[in-house]
């Protein structure tokens, strides 16, 4: 984290900020190892790859179901309880995991349940963190402390899927697991220490559907918010299915391997961690323009999984995919850190969240059956394909286009009044 030239913590880098980023780190080293662990779990345990699909999956769906109702609580509970209990599942189905497949000759459905717990844990958590971190920041340095704060996390996501990686080809996949159990633990015992003070408590009354009501509208409303989630809709499920279930299948064939598979990922993480480094000094005025025209290089690692290419070649796609990803990212945040009331970010993060995953289970639990009746290449390529499709679609929406990054951060009541002099600045209706 930069510091300033005192040698403390720059003034946006608050208590909380560095709680959450701390955390992130922790359980982005552990996680990114474990995606690659579960994979060649099953596949070591006689699975093919519609088995490896059916385990994404069965995480995948809890998550999509649990989302809103996550996002309602989050909004309404202290939210730094809802993430240290969400932590506390994921600790225990991972643990569970990893000693089933330590004791050797682990059942799928097993696999399937205990994935299914994390996703549970998931669906809770990742509204309540998004709202947590979002309020954790104000002034007009917004930009470049989400920058830091996911370079962070992806520089620890780069370490975790190569030391996974080759975790997983010299001592198995289940010390990775038990690994990210532990990185679990720790993270919520972090996250235990959160201060909510600032954060207005919420009016009684109105209950959790008038709570879900009230986002949906708030979500509906603006045109690039819900425009960019469907975008991510169709965008996530296929790159979900590529790296989950494809990407294992390919590196097994032609790349000699988890360790290949896993170097790939570590240089995904490396762009997104140059890509959040560009972000900390560059602030695109068009954020949303920027952010889009940049979705287009997601295509890429599809399609040189379709090809295949060497691992090389597949390494420099993943460099070039993460850091185009994460500028779309930083600007992602940064919009709805402005545009978005403080009381409403986990809800909107929910639908964001529901919509960004919801599709994802069927996609991994279709990846199996695509590749069998089209051929892997083909269903690649299929994936590349509908990312481009996508994101040129949401292009055509005009707040997209013209959403304006704005020097002082709205919250609360003062959001219409901000939404008003945004107006005056860019030709759309409302607010985004």
């Amino acid at each position: 984290m930069p510091a300033t030239a005192s040698g403390r913590r720059p003034s946006w880098a608050g208590r909380n900020y560095s709680l959450l980023t701390a955390s992130a780190v922790v359980t982005s080293l552990g996680s990114s190892g474990a995606l690659i662990a579960a994979a060649f779990a099953v596949l070591e345990a006689g699975g093919d790859g519609a088995d490896v699909g059916l385990v994404a999956a069965a995480r995948t769906l809890p998550l999509v179901l649990f989302l809103l109702i996550g996002g309602a609580v989050a909004d309404r509970l202290p939210r730094h309880r809802v993430m240290v209990a969400a932590n506390v599942l994921n600790c225990g189905s991972q643990a569970a995991f990893a000693a089933l497949v330590l004791a050797g000759e682990p059942r799928l459905w097993h696999m399937m349940l205990l994935s299914a717990l994390g996703g549970t844990g998931q669906g809770f958590f990742s509204p309540a963190a998004e709202g947590m971190l979002l309020s954790s920041v104000r002034g007009e340095q917004a930009g470049r402390a989400f920058a830091v704060f996911r370079m962070a996390m992806q520089g620890a996501s780069l370490g975790g899927a190569a030391l996974g990686g080759a975790m997983v080809a010299v001592i198995g996949p289940g010390w990775v697991l038990a690994a990210d159990a532990a990185a679990f633990a720790v993270a919520a015992g972090l996250r235990a220490f959160l201060d909510v003070r600032h954060i207005p408590p919420r009016a009684p009354g109105g209950g959790l559907l008038a709570d879900l009501r009230e986002g949906w509208r708030e979500f509906t409303g603006r045109p690039w918010l819900w425009g960019i989630v469907v975008q991510f809709s169709l965008a996530n499920a296929v790159v979900g299915a590529a790296d989950a279930v494809y990407g294992p299948l390919v590196a097994r064939d032609h790349l000699g391997g988890a360790g290949p598979w896993g170097l790939a990922l570590a240089f995904f993480g490396a762009g997104t961690v140059v890509g959040a480094l560009l972000m900390t000094r560059w602030k695109p005025r068009r954020l949303l323009l920027v952010g889009t025209l940049c979705v287009f290089p997601l295509a890429l690692p599809s399609a040189a999984l379709a090809v295949p290419v060497p691992a090389a070649v597949l390494c420099a796609v993943m460099l070039v995919t993460g850091v185009s990803v994460e500028v779309f990212g930083v600007s992602w945040m940064t919009a709805l850190h402005q545009e978005i009331p403080e009381e409403k970010l986990s809800r909107i993060s929910a639908y964001d969240w529901f919509g960004s995953v919801a599709l994802v289970p069927l996609a991994t639990a279709l990846a199996g059956p695509a590749e069998t009746t089209f051929g892997r290449p083909q269903a690649l390529w299929g994936c590349a394909a509908l990312v481009v499709v996508a994101t040129a679609a949401v292009l055509c929406v005009p707040d997209v286009r013209r959403l304006r990054r704005r020097a002082v951060h709205v919250t609360g009541a003062t959001a219409e009044k901000a939404g008003d002099s945004a107006d005056a600045e860019r030709p759309v209706g409302g607010l985004g």
